[in-house]
């Protein structure tokens, strides 16, 4: 993933404790196929669950968030948890870098969302 290179990003936004099982069953659904990153915003970096399912699927994990502004959806419970109305919509954003664009809103997967952007990293 060199900068300038076309990258595809699955945001990953989640309730505390879920297993990287989840996390891999959800970015399967949203992605189609494996993404070149994951990426969380920073109330989330440390969950195990995600850390795992980066360290599964061979990818980096990213940390950071974009505002509302670009975000497709909004959620009540993401706001209050993370301060961003969709925690994986802004980390997939943030993480494909600032000319980046969601591919389609976020996913819902039990309890696991996940949204992916394509941007050049």
């Amino acid at each position: 993933m060199g900068l300038g290179e076309a990258v595809r990003v699955a945001g990953v936004g989640c309730r505390r404790g879920v297993s990287a099982e989840e996390v891999l069953a959800a970015v399967a659904a949203a992605c189609g196929g494996a993404p070149d990153a994951l990426a969380v915003v920073p109330a989330k970096a440390g969950e195990p669950g995600v850390v795992e399912a980066a360290r599964r699927l061979g990818v980096p994990l990213l940390v950071g968030a974009v505002g509302d502004g670009r975000l497709a959806t909004c959620s009540a419970a993401s706001l209050a948890a993370t301060g961003v109305g969709s925690a994986a919509e802004a980390a997939a954003l943030a993480g494909a870098g600032g000319a980046a664009r969601l591919l389609a809103p976020r996913l819902v997967a039990g309890r696991v969302t996940c949204a992916v952007a394509e941007g050049t990293g």
